[in-house]
């Protein structure tokens, strides 16, 4: 199992709690989006990643994932190891997509800060599935989920990224892009 960062459990723990109250069922550096190309060659892995960002494309504006079900945060995360990994962004939560394999029903999408205008930018998007004893991962675009890790208030998670609205040079699915940072680089303290 691995170690999730504190805001990125407080995250989920906040989306738990409001879905719990909602009754929903739970089964810096900017850089221009990843947008498929005309004709559907994008170079995704998998033909439904087009779907997925079809259905995502709109929540560029934040009031539009808001509308739709997102939770709003205002914790960032970052890997904060020696390894320095890079960063997650925002969560913005919709409780009734946790647990959806659905490639158009992400049950987050993931905002960085843009440093210089102050604006969140839609990065990724990100499944969350619990862990009920299935015998193996869950799977989407032929992979399975990473997992499972515990995040606090939330429980036992399979969880899957897919950076398809800004590239990440770790990697399509990787956890962090270490092109998304939380901290402004003119705020980063001195070495």
């Amino acid at each position: 199992m691995s170690a999730r960062p504190r805001p990125l459990m407080a995250a989920f723990a906040l989306a738990a709690s409001v879905a719990l109250a909602l009754g929903a069922a739970a089964p810096a550096v900017s850089a221009a989006p990843v947008a498929p190309v005309a004709g559907g060659d994008h170079g995704w892995p998998h033909p439904d990643l087009a779907k997925t960002y079809e259905a995502t494309e709109k929540y560029e504006d934040e009031q539009q994932a808001i509308a739709d079900g997102f939770l709003r945060t205002d914790m960032c995360v970052e890997d904060t190891s020696p390894e320095k990994l890079g960063g997650m962004g925002y969560h913005y939560v919709n409780p009734a997509n946790v647990g959806s394999n659905d490639p158009t029903r992400p049950a987050a999408v993931l905002y960085e800060k843009n440093h210089e205008t102050g604006k969140r930018e839609l990065v990724a998007v990100e499944w969350v599935i619990p862990n009920t004893g299935q015998p193996v991962a869950p799977r989407i675009f032929d992979r399975p989920f990473d997992g499972p890790a515990v995040i606090e208030g939330v429980g036992d998670v399979y969880t899957l990224h897919a950076w398809i609205h800004k590239k990440n040079p770790a990697g399509l699915f990787t956890p962090y892009n270490p092109r998304v940072h939380c901290v402004c680089p003119e705020d980063a303290p001195m070495a």
